[in-house]
């Protein structure tokens, strides 16, 4: 990792850690400062794919750390980052559901280094799919489904005990919403 993603990502930990110690309600400044994280982030990169993909692995991988280091909720995390990454990508013009793909598997990779709950956090990604897409105007069910999708993913990448546990946790999510 470059020292610029390095201090990016420290940037990203540090506002969140200011926000998550100020904030009343911490589910919505995450949001926000995720939202805001990513927009910033990719007005830096000027929208190049690579540049974006990179972006919110690092935004992801600051907002996991801060949550970690608060004793937060990674679930609420993963639900905060998905719907910050939807309402900061459709702001900047980008290909949203491949943008929650991405977070989606960027939160289970983050989560696994810090060593949290991988069902929690995809169970989270999930909801905040959804969520992110009612607000946006987004099919529901889609965005549901590249949550799952990246979260199942990155958890394959860990190792065969973390796909089970991300594809048993999102699986009821997924199920409820497409009924």
């Amino acid at each position: 990792m470059t020292r610029q993603h390095a201090s990016r990502i420290d940037a990203v930990k540090d506002n969140l850690v200011k926000t998550i110690h100020g904030a009343g309600d911490v589910g919505e400044a995450l949001v926000e400062e995720v939202s805001r994280s990513v927009q910033n982030t990719i007005t830096g990169v000027g929208n190049i794919a690579g540049s974006f993909t990179q972006a919110i692995t690092e935004v992801v991988h600051g907002t996991i750390q801060a949550v970690s280091e608060t004793g937060g909720d990674l679930g609420a995390a993963a639900k905060g980052a998905v719907v910050g990454v939807i309402r900061g990508s459709g702001e900047a013009g980008t290909e949203q559901m491949n943008s929650i793909r991405q977070t989606a598997g960027a939160v289970i990779s983050s989560t696994s280094r810090v060593a949290g709950d991988l069902g929690v956090a995809a169970k989270g990604l999930v909801e905040g799919a959804v969520d992110g897409a009612k607000e946006v105007g987004l099919d529901v069910t889609e965005a549901a489904t590249a949550a799952a999708t990246g979260a199942i993913e990155a958890a394959g990448t860990i190792g065969a005990a973390a796909r089970t546990k991300v594809a048993n946790a999102v699986k009821g999510t997924v199920a409820a919403i497409r009924e």
